[in-house]
């Protein structure tokens, strides 16, 4: 269990930054066999980004919506994301193959999403959590002094990430 990291702290990061949101939305609850194998194919995709870490995935978080689960995935490429989404050698493509199989059976039964940003910069601030988002995923550091204001840290955030672009 994560201990609980008192204080205000953030996240810090150079280079690409890509923030993907991947859900599924049952329309059907009494038709598991149409979303239980979706719902349990993303664990093993989870664990297989995880274990490897020339992957491209920094962190992930899950959490429940209203129609369903979806997982905040945080990448360090637009490319690894999806190299690993068209690889035949790696879990996604026979986990969408078999969805889409599934899907034709029963239109509407479960649905599928995802939403891709790749981010020039980013704000962040916890107080008193326990390791999650943005800095799990990248670097945990303390908020400075001089970024105690949301403002202040989104300001800084942008001149890191142009530090990081090469020069032209």
């Amino acid at each position: 269990m994560s201990k609980v990291i008192t204080g205000r702290t953030t996240h810090r990061h150079e280079g690409e930054l890509v923030v993907f949101h991947i859900g599924m939305q049952i329309n059907r609850w009494w038709r598991p066999d149409l979303w239980m194998p979706a719902f349990f194919a993303m664990p093993g995709m989870l664990r297989e980004l995880s274990t490897d870490p020339d992957s491209g995935m920094l962190g992930y978080h899950l959490l429940f919506g209203s129609g369903g689960p979806y997982v905040v995935q945080y990448w360090s490429s637009v490319d690894k994301l999806y190299a690993y989404a068209s690889s035949p050698n790696q879990q996604h493509r026979p986990a969408w193959t078999a969805f889409n199989r599934a899907a034709r059976k029963a239109p509407g039964a479960v649905g599928v999403w995802h939403e891709t940003f790749r981010v020039d910069t980013a704000e962040s601030v916890y107080v008193s959590t326990k390791p999650m988002g943005l800095p799990k995923a990248t670097e945990l550091v303390e908020v400075p002094r001089r970024q105690d204001r949301a403002q202040a840290r989104f300001a800084e955030g942008r001149t890191a990430v142009k530090k990081s672009e090469p020069a032209q």
